[in-house]
Protein backbone atom coordinates (compact mmCIF):
# COMPACT_ATOMS: atom_id res chain seq x y z
CA UNK A 1 0.00 0.00 0.00
CA UNK A 2 1.18 3.51 -0.84
CA UNK A 3 1.68 6.07 1.93
CA UNK A 4 0.87 9.75 2.08
CA UNK A 5 1.89 12.32 4.68
CA UNK A 6 2.76 15.98 5.21
CA UNK A 7 6.40 16.27 6.29
CA UNK A 8 6.43 19.91 7.31
CA UNK A 9 4.50 23.13 7.03
CA UNK A 10 5.45 26.81 7.13
CA UNK A 11 2.94 29.60 7.82
CA UNK A 12 3.63 33.30 7.43
CA UNK A 13 0.97 35.83 8.49
CA UNK A 14 -1.60 33.05 8.34
CA UNK A 15 -4.36 33.99 10.79
CA UNK A 16 -2.58 34.32 14.19
CA UNK A 17 0.71 32.75 13.01
CA UNK A 18 3.29 35.34 12.06
CA UNK A 19 6.08 32.91 11.24
CA UNK A 20 5.78 29.22 12.01
CA UNK A 21 7.69 26.16 10.83
CA UNK A 22 6.88 22.70 12.15
CA UNK A 23 8.09 19.19 11.26
CA UNK A 24 5.27 16.68 11.52
CA UNK A 25 5.33 13.08 12.63
CA UNK A 26 4.26 10.78 9.80
CA UNK A 27 1.92 8.99 12.24
CA UNK A 28 0.10 11.03 14.90
CA UNK A 29 0.46 14.72 15.77
CA UNK A 30 -1.40 16.21 18.72
CA UNK A 31 -1.80 19.96 19.22
CA UNK A 32 -2.95 20.92 22.71
CA UNK A 33 -4.17 24.37 23.69
CA UNK A 34 -7.06 26.43 24.95
CA UNK A 35 -9.67 27.78 22.55
CA UNK A 36 -8.70 30.58 20.13
CA UNK A 37 -4.95 29.85 20.34
CA UNK A 38 -4.54 28.73 16.72
CA UNK A 39 -4.94 24.93 16.76
CA UNK A 40 -7.64 24.80 14.08
CA UNK A 41 -5.64 27.23 11.92
CA UNK A 42 -3.02 24.52 11.38
CA UNK A 43 -5.64 22.07 10.16
CA UNK A 44 -7.10 24.76 7.92
CA UNK A 45 -3.71 25.38 6.28
CA UNK A 46 -3.26 21.68 5.50
CA UNK A 47 -6.82 21.47 4.16
CA UNK A 48 -6.16 24.41 1.82
CA UNK A 49 -3.06 22.64 0.45
CA UNK A 50 -5.28 19.68 -0.45
CA UNK A 51 -8.33 21.43 -1.87
CA UNK A 52 -7.31 25.03 -2.59
CA UNK A 53 -10.10 26.23 -0.30
CA UNK A 54 -10.73 26.72 3.39
CA UNK A 55 -13.35 24.68 5.26
CA UNK A 56 -14.10 27.75 7.42
CA UNK A 57 -14.56 30.65 4.99
CA UNK A 58 -15.01 31.47 1.31
CA UNK A 59 -13.05 34.73 1.69
CA UNK A 60 -9.27 34.46 1.47
CA UNK A 61 -8.81 37.89 3.04
CA UNK A 62 -10.20 36.51 6.33
CA UNK A 63 -7.26 34.09 6.46
CA UNK A 64 -4.62 36.83 6.29
CA UNK A 65 -3.39 38.17 9.63
CA UNK A 66 -5.28 41.37 10.57
CA UNK A 67 -2.08 43.43 10.63
CA UNK A 68 -0.68 42.18 7.30
CA UNK A 69 -1.56 42.37 3.62
CA UNK A 70 -0.50 38.92 2.52
CA UNK A 71 -0.14 35.37 3.86
CA UNK A 72 1.83 32.30 2.84
CA UNK A 73 1.51 28.53 3.27
CA UNK A 74 4.31 26.16 2.29
CA UNK A 75 3.83 22.42 2.76
CA UNK A 76 6.35 19.67 2.03
CA UNK A 77 4.61 16.38 1.27
CA UNK A 78 5.67 12.82 0.69
CA UNK A 79 3.31 10.97 -1.64
CA UNK A 80 4.38 7.35 -2.05
CA UNK A 81 8.04 8.38 -1.61
CA UNK A 82 7.75 11.25 -4.13
CA UNK A 83 8.41 14.71 -2.70
CA UNK A 84 5.98 17.50 -3.53
CA UNK A 85 6.14 21.11 -2.35
CA UNK A 86 2.94 23.16 -2.37
CA UNK A 87 3.01 26.93 -1.88
CA UNK A 88 -0.01 29.19 -1.55
CA UNK A 89 0.18 32.98 -1.42
CA UNK A 90 -2.85 35.10 -0.52
CA UNK A 91 -3.10 38.87 -0.87
CA UNK A 92 -5.92 41.22 0.03
CA UNK A 93 -8.19 41.99 -2.94
CA UNK A 94 -6.19 39.58 -5.18
CA UNK A 95 -6.71 36.00 -6.31
CA UNK A 96 -4.61 33.47 -4.43
CA UNK A 97 -1.55 32.08 -6.21
CA UNK A 98 -0.63 28.40 -5.99
CA UNK A 99 2.63 26.71 -6.97
CA UNK A 100 3.50 23.02 -7.00
CA UNK A 101 7.24 22.28 -7.12
CA UNK A 102 7.75 25.95 -8.19
CA UNK A 103 5.29 25.68 -11.13
CA UNK A 104 2.45 28.18 -10.84
CA UNK A 105 -1.15 27.14 -11.54
CA UNK A 106 -3.69 29.26 -13.40
CA UNK A 107 -6.18 29.03 -10.53
CA UNK A 108 -7.02 26.92 -7.47
CA UNK A 109 -9.36 24.69 -9.51
CA UNK A 110 -6.28 23.26 -11.23
CA UNK A 111 -4.85 22.18 -7.89
CA UNK A 112 -3.98 18.50 -7.87
CA UNK A 113 -1.42 18.37 -5.09
CA UNK A 114 -1.85 14.65 -4.52
CA UNK A 115 -2.79 15.40 -0.92
CA UNK A 116 -6.13 13.95 0.18
CA UNK A 117 -7.61 14.92 3.53
CA UNK A 118 -10.65 14.09 5.62
CA UNK A 119 -11.62 16.55 8.32
CA UNK A 120 -13.78 15.68 11.30
CA UNK A 121 -14.93 18.48 13.59
CA UNK A 122 -17.96 19.34 15.79
CA UNK A 123 -19.16 21.55 12.91
CA UNK A 124 -19.74 18.39 10.89
CA UNK A 125 -23.02 17.94 12.74
CA UNK A 126 -24.32 20.52 10.25
CA UNK A 127 -24.14 17.70 7.73
CA UNK A 128 -27.13 16.14 9.52
CA UNK A 129 -28.83 19.16 11.08
CA UNK A 130 -28.61 21.89 8.42
CA UNK A 131 -30.27 22.26 5.03
CA UNK A 132 -29.56 20.49 1.70
CA UNK A 133 -26.88 23.05 0.73
CA UNK A 134 -24.59 21.74 3.48
CA UNK A 135 -24.91 18.18 2.17
CA UNK A 136 -24.38 19.22 -1.45
CA UNK A 137 -21.20 21.08 -0.46
CA UNK A 138 -20.02 17.97 1.35
CA UNK A 139 -20.61 15.88 -1.79
CA UNK A 140 -18.86 18.35 -4.07
CA UNK A 141 -15.76 18.62 -1.88
CA UNK A 142 -15.38 14.89 -1.32
CA UNK A 143 -16.00 13.75 -4.90
CA UNK A 144 -13.59 16.42 -6.20
CA UNK A 145 -10.79 14.88 -4.11
CA UNK A 146 -11.28 11.53 -5.82
CA UNK A 147 -12.15 12.84 -9.30
CA UNK A 148 -10.78 16.32 -10.08
CA UNK A 149 -12.84 16.48 -13.32
CA UNK A 150 -15.97 16.57 -11.13
CA UNK A 151 -14.90 19.96 -9.76
CA UNK A 152 -14.59 21.21 -13.35
CA UNK A 153 -18.14 20.01 -14.10
CA UNK A 154 -19.53 21.74 -11.01
CA UNK A 155 -17.85 24.98 -12.07
CA UNK A 156 -19.31 24.70 -15.59
CA UNK A 157 -22.75 23.84 -14.29
CA UNK A 158 -22.85 26.79 -11.88
CA UNK A 159 -21.78 29.16 -14.64
CA UNK A 160 -24.53 27.99 -17.02
CA UNK A 161 -27.10 27.98 -14.20
CA UNK A 162 -26.17 31.59 -13.32
CA UNK A 163 -26.63 32.64 -16.97
CA UNK A 164 -29.98 30.86 -17.27
CA UNK A 165 -31.30 32.43 -14.06
CA UNK A 166 -30.20 35.86 -15.26
CA UNK A 167 -32.13 35.32 -18.47
CA UNK A 168 -35.24 34.27 -16.53
CA UNK A 169 -35.10 37.60 -14.67
CA UNK A 170 -34.67 39.65 -17.87
CA UNK A 171 -38.18 40.57 -19.01
CA UNK A 172 -37.13 42.19 -22.31
CA UNK A 173 -36.30 38.77 -23.81
CA UNK A 174 -39.67 37.18 -22.95
CA UNK A 175 -40.82 36.86 -26.58
CA UNK A 176 -37.79 34.80 -27.55
CA UNK A 177 -37.13 33.25 -24.16
CA UNK A 178 -37.86 29.64 -25.16
CA UNK A 179 -35.30 29.63 -27.97
CA UNK A 180 -32.75 31.47 -25.82
CA UNK A 181 -33.25 29.14 -22.87
CA UNK A 182 -32.86 26.06 -25.06
CA UNK A 183 -29.14 26.79 -25.41
CA UNK A 184 -28.73 26.70 -21.64
CA UNK A 185 -31.11 23.77 -21.15
CA UNK A 186 -29.07 21.56 -23.45
CA UNK A 187 -25.91 22.35 -21.50
CA UNK A 188 -27.56 21.99 -18.08
CA UNK A 189 -29.11 18.63 -18.92
CA UNK A 190 -25.78 17.21 -20.15
CA UNK A 191 -23.54 18.53 -17.37
CA UNK A 192 -26.23 18.08 -14.71
CA UNK A 193 -26.72 14.42 -15.65
CA UNK A 194 -22.98 13.79 -15.22
CA UNK A 195 -23.06 15.44 -11.79
CA UNK A 196 -26.15 13.55 -10.60
CA UNK A 197 -24.81 10.16 -11.71
CA UNK A 198 -21.44 10.84 -10.10
CA UNK A 199 -23.10 11.86 -6.83
CA UNK A 200 -25.43 8.83 -6.90
CA UNK A 201 -22.51 6.46 -7.45
CA UNK A 202 -20.52 8.09 -4.63
CA UNK A 203 -23.40 7.98 -2.13
CA UNK A 204 -24.26 4.36 -2.96
CA UNK A 205 -20.63 3.38 -2.37
CA UNK A 206 -20.31 5.51 0.78
CA UNK A 207 -23.56 4.14 2.20
CA UNK A 208 -22.35 0.53 2.10
CA UNK A 209 -19.12 1.35 3.91
CA UNK A 210 -20.85 3.68 6.40
CA UNK A 211 -23.38 1.02 7.34
CA UNK A 212 -20.60 -1.47 8.10
CA UNK A 213 -18.82 1.11 10.27
CA UNK A 214 -22.05 2.12 11.98
CA UNK A 215 -22.92 -1.51 12.72
CA UNK A 216 -19.59 -1.97 14.49
CA UNK A 217 -19.92 1.22 16.53
CA UNK A 218 -23.50 0.43 17.60
CA UNK A 219 -22.88 -3.31 18.13
CA UNK A 220 -25.23 -4.16 15.21
CA UNK A 221 -28.17 -2.37 16.83
CA UNK A 222 -28.53 0.24 14.08
CA UNK A 223 -28.54 0.16 10.29
CA UNK A 224 -27.46 3.39 8.60
CA UNK A 225 -28.49 4.18 5.04
CA UNK A 226 -27.54 7.16 2.88
CA UNK A 227 -29.70 7.84 -0.14
CA UNK A 228 -29.22 10.43 -2.88
CA UNK A 229 -32.45 12.36 -3.51
CA UNK A 230 -32.79 14.09 -6.88
CA UNK A 231 -35.68 15.90 -8.55
CA UNK A 232 -34.40 14.54 -11.87
CA UNK A 233 -35.29 10.93 -12.65
CA UNK A 234 -32.14 8.79 -12.45
CA UNK A 235 -31.95 6.24 -15.26
CA UNK A 236 -29.45 3.56 -16.27
CA UNK A 237 -29.43 4.94 -19.82
CA UNK A 238 -27.51 8.23 -19.66
CA UNK A 239 -28.78 9.57 -23.00
CA UNK A 240 -32.39 8.86 -22.03
CA UNK A 241 -31.82 10.59 -18.68
CA UNK A 242 -30.41 13.69 -20.42
CA UNK A 243 -33.44 13.75 -22.71
CA UNK A 244 -35.96 13.56 -19.84
CA UNK A 245 -33.96 16.16 -17.88
CA UNK A 246 -34.09 18.52 -20.89
CA UNK A 247 -37.86 17.95 -21.30
CA UNK A 248 -38.42 18.73 -17.63
CA UNK A 249 -36.59 22.04 -17.95
CA UNK A 250 -38.55 23.08 -21.05
CA UNK A 251 -41.92 22.09 -19.59
CA UNK A 252 -41.27 24.05 -16.41
CA UNK A 253 -40.06 27.24 -18.08
CA UNK A 254 -43.05 29.39 -17.07
CA UNK A 255 -42.83 28.32 -13.44
CA UNK A 256 -39.12 29.13 -13.58
CA UNK A 257 -39.94 32.58 -14.98
CA UNK A 258 -42.43 33.09 -12.17
CA UNK A 259 -39.84 32.24 -9.51
CA UNK A 260 -36.89 33.83 -11.41
CA UNK A 261 -34.90 30.64 -10.80
CA UNK A 262 -34.28 27.16 -12.19
CA UNK A 263 -36.25 24.74 -10.04
CA UNK A 264 -34.85 21.43 -11.31
CA UNK A 265 -31.32 20.10 -11.29
CA UNK A 266 -28.52 18.93 -8.97
CA UNK A 267 -28.41 22.35 -7.29
CA UNK A 268 -31.68 21.35 -5.56
CA UNK A 269 -30.74 17.78 -4.59
CA UNK A 270 -30.17 16.31 -1.12
CA UNK A 271 -29.02 13.26 0.86
CA UNK A 272 -31.47 11.33 3.04
CA UNK A 273 -29.85 9.73 6.11
CA UNK A 274 -31.81 7.07 7.98
CA UNK A 275 -31.21 4.83 10.99
CA UNK A 276 -33.43 1.75 10.97
CA UNK A 277 -35.50 3.47 8.23
CA UNK A 278 -36.10 6.64 10.30
CA UNK A 279 -34.86 10.07 9.19
CA UNK A 280 -31.85 10.94 11.37
CA UNK A 281 -32.38 14.69 11.00
CA UNK A 282 -35.96 14.51 12.33
CA UNK A 283 -35.94 11.52 14.67
CA UNK A 284 -32.28 10.94 15.59
CA UNK A 285 -30.97 11.82 19.05
CA UNK A 286 -27.90 14.04 19.45
CA UNK A 287 -25.82 10.93 20.16
CA UNK A 288 -27.13 9.15 17.07
CA UNK A 289 -26.44 12.18 14.90
CA UNK A 290 -22.83 12.32 16.17
CA UNK A 291 -22.41 8.61 15.47
CA UNK A 292 -23.75 9.05 11.93
CA UNK A 293 -21.19 11.79 11.27
CA UNK A 294 -18.39 9.64 12.73
CA UNK A 295 -19.46 6.71 10.52
CA UNK A 296 -19.53 8.94 7.43
CA UNK A 297 -16.11 10.46 8.14
CA UNK A 298 -14.44 7.08 8.68
CA UNK A 299 -16.14 5.84 5.51
CA UNK A 300 -14.71 8.78 3.57
CA UNK A 301 -11.26 7.62 4.68
CA UNK A 302 -11.89 4.09 3.36
CA UNK A 303 -13.40 5.37 0.12
CA UNK A 304 -10.39 7.58 -0.64
CA UNK A 305 -8.08 4.64 0.10
CA UNK A 306 -10.13 2.46 -2.27
CA UNK A 307 -9.93 4.97 -5.13
CA UNK A 308 -6.44 6.41 -4.56
CA UNK A 309 -4.64 3.34 -3.17
CA UNK A 310 -3.52 5.21 -0.04
CA UNK A 311 -5.05 6.60 3.11
CA UNK A 312 -5.71 10.36 3.30
CA UNK A 313 -4.38 12.58 6.06
CA UNK A 314 -6.99 12.62 8.81
CA UNK A 315 -7.66 15.96 10.52
CA UNK A 316 -9.48 15.74 13.86
CA UNK A 317 -10.50 19.12 15.22
CA UNK A 318 -11.47 18.93 18.91
CA UNK A 319 -13.74 15.93 18.41
CA UNK A 320 -12.71 13.81 21.39
CA UNK A 321 -14.66 15.97 23.83
CA UNK A 322 -17.77 15.35 21.71
CA UNK A 323 -17.55 11.52 21.79
CA UNK A 324 -18.10 9.02 24.59
CA UNK A 325 -15.38 6.57 25.64
CA UNK A 326 -16.41 3.74 23.29
CA UNK A 327 -16.55 5.98 20.24
CA UNK A 328 -13.19 7.56 21.14
CA UNK A 329 -11.61 4.12 21.35
CA UNK A 330 -13.08 3.15 17.99
CA UNK A 331 -11.81 6.35 16.39
CA UNK A 332 -8.28 5.93 17.83
CA UNK A 333 -8.14 2.34 16.60
CA UNK A 334 -9.15 3.54 13.12
CA UNK A 335 -6.32 6.03 12.51
CA UNK A 336 -3.29 3.88 13.30
CA UNK A 337 -2.50 3.31 9.61
CA UNK A 338 -2.49 6.93 8.45
CA UNK A 339 -1.06 10.32 9.35
CA UNK A 340 -3.44 11.99 11.78
CA UNK A 341 -3.36 15.57 13.03
CA UNK A 342 -5.41 16.12 16.17
CA UNK A 343 -6.37 19.20 18.17
CA UNK A 344 -7.48 18.91 21.80
CA UNK A 345 -8.13 21.42 24.55
CA UNK A 346 -7.05 19.19 27.43
CA UNK A 347 -4.12 16.81 27.94
CA UNK A 348 -6.54 14.38 29.63
CA UNK A 349 -7.59 13.33 26.14
CA UNK A 350 -4.08 11.88 25.64
CA UNK A 351 -4.53 9.01 28.10
CA UNK A 352 -6.24 6.84 25.50
CA UNK A 353 -3.35 7.39 23.08
CA UNK A 354 -0.48 6.30 25.33
CA UNK A 355 0.60 3.44 23.05
CA UNK A 356 0.51 5.39 19.78
CA UNK A 357 3.60 6.79 18.03
CA UNK A 358 3.09 10.53 18.23
CA UNK A 359 4.47 14.04 18.50
CA UNK A 360 2.82 16.43 20.95
CA UNK A 361 2.81 20.22 20.59
CA UNK A 362 1.43 22.87 22.91
CA UNK A 363 -0.17 25.88 21.22
CA UNK A 364 -0.41 29.28 22.85
CA UNK A 365 -1.31 32.48 20.99
CA UNK A 366 0.08 31.36 17.63
CA UNK A 367 3.25 29.80 19.05
CA UNK A 368 4.25 26.16 19.45
CA UNK A 369 6.28 24.53 22.18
Amino acid sequence: MFFLHVESIRLINFRNYYNLFVDLNNKTNIFIGKNAQGKTNLLEAIYICATGRSFRTNKDREIINFNKNEAYIGAQMNIDRFERFVEIKMEREKTKRIRINKNELKNYKELSSGLNVVIFSPDNLKLVKDGPGERRNFLDMEISQIKPVYNYNISRYNKVLFQRNNLLRTKKFQKNINSLLEIFDIQLSKIGTDIILERKYYIDELSKIANNVHNKITLSNEDLELKYISNIEILDNKQEMEKKYFEKLTKNVYNDMESNSTQFGPHRDDILMTINNKDVKTFGSQGQQRTVVLSIKLSEVELIKRHRGMYPVLLLDDVFSELDEERRKYLIKSFREMQTIITVTDAIDLKEMNNIEKSVFYVENGRLK
